[in-house]
């Protein structure tokens, strides 16, 4: 009988995370599963089957009681208990959990449904929200109440932001009582600071497995002629490139960024993308802004033509920016900021504290004076060797043969 797969996430086939369950769910297809994908918003044309979960006004009723009552998670309850009969009826051999936050699924029904479902639930972490009272992030703070036992949130206004109550003690005691129920979970950090983190938390005992995240070495790859792109984006040549990306700059070092325009001299230029119409229009002479894009040709060819990918990030789990660099030869620089480190090793980038400017300065002359072309091949074997995305989205399905009992 063929097997079937159910990912849930906030998208399908969009973003970072939902293009990863389309990954996971193009391999397990090639071995002859179904694959089904269930999203609250914001889906791309998908080769798996998909599940709408409730609707827009779902969605914004679900909003206003975080935003009220610190609510978030436990709301959309009738959309919820829709999706768990259609789960019902698909009776899946695996249920795999990506992001479940996002305003639109009530995680007390789901993992009430799956204590008592008897099959292998897989979850894969994109970030700190499955342990903490309130946030999806804690490094900006420096917080480790999460610990012990959240409470008196310092992080109350950020996402899923509390205009009102802070109820991340109970929030906290909520997510625990529920996400132990499952007696079959294994969890997926997908870097080894999370999974470090991961085992200092109340989910300690469960199995974890951690899995990097992968991406696509056939799209993300060295682009020879950069022509079209530095005339497309009004990039000067005879500059040395410095390139920074990101769909939100939230907490992603926009403002280190312009720090460090005032100190490099005139033979740079940055490079940001995805940034908003506003900020484009106050960056400084010397940086350029570009929107947030779809178009990979266009950003292969960013990375390409970048001397450095600088990621000065002061919040992040395991940025996938920094694979598309390498695997496009380019080095990257990053700041010692969660898994951000774990992309790179001594031939293919360096690390720098939060905030040392100086030392990024330094390093980037160093980098520069050597010439991409000393680090290009490095770069590109570095992530075919551990990001590969099919190499990465195999070893889950070789986590669901072995939770089913399959042999290989």
């Amino acid at each position: 009988m063929t097997k079937k797969l159910l990912q849930i996430n906030i998208t399908a086939n969009w973003g970072s995370h939902g293009k990863i369950a389309e990954g996971i769910g193009n391999v397990v297809m090639s071995h002859g599963w179904e694959s089904h994908v269930a999203y609250g918003r914001w889906a791309n044309p998908s080769n798996s089957q998909l599940y709408h979960i409730g609707s827009m006004m779902d969605e914004r009723i679900h909003g206003v009681g975080s935003r009220l009552f610190d609510n978030h998670g436990l709301m959309s309850k009738r959309a919820t208990i829709r999706f768990l009969n259609y789960v019902k009826q698909l009776n899946p051999d695996i249920i795999h959990l990506h992001n479940i936050h996002g305003y639109y699924l009530n995680y007390p029904e789901l993992f009430s449904f799956l204590s008592l479902a008897n099959k292998p639930v897989v979850w894969t972490l994109h970030d700190c929200w499955s342990y903490t009272g309130h946030c999806a992030h804690y490094m900006y703070v420096q917080c480790d109440r999460w610990k012990t036992h959240c409470e008196l949130c310092p992080q109350k206004r950020s996402y899923p932001a509390s205009l009102l109550l802070d109820r991340s003690y109970r929030n906290y005691d909520m997510k625990k009582q529920a996400f132990l129920s499952v007696p079959n979970l294994t969890l997926v950090p997908v870097s080894k600071w999370l999974e470090g983190d991961l085992q200092q938390s109340f989910l300690k005992d469960c199995r974890i497995q951690q899995i990097y995240n992968g991406i696509d070495i056939n799209v993300f790859k060295p682009q020879m002629d950069t022509k079209a792109i530095t005339g497309k984006y009004d990039i000067p040549l005879g500059k040395r490139v410095l390139l920074g990306v990101a769909s939100n700059w939230w907490r992603k070092g926009f403002e280190d960024f312009l720090q460090l325009r005032r100190l490099l001299d005139d033979k740079y230029v940055i490079v940001l993308v995805g940034l908003d119409e506003k900020r484009i229009k106050s960056l400084p002479t010397g940086v350029i802004g570009i929107r947030r894009t779809e178009n990979v040709s266009d950003l292969c060819g960013l990375y390409s033509l970048a001397d450095v990918y600088l990621n000065l990030t002061l919040e992040d789990n395991m940025p996938t920016t920094n694979l598309e660099a390498l695997a496009c030869g380019t080095p990257v620089i990053t700041y010692r900021t969660g898994g951000s480190p774990e992309a790179i090793d001594e031939l293919t980038g360096n690390v720098v504290m939060q905030g040392n400017l100086e030392a990024v300065c330094k390093l980037v002359e160093s980098v520069c004076n050597r010439g991409e072309t000393v680090y290009a091949s490095a770069c590109r074997q570095r992530v075919l060797d551990k990001f590969c995305s099919s190499k990465q989205f195999e070893k889950y399905y070789d986590l669901y043969s072995q939770l089913l009992g399959i042999k290989k």
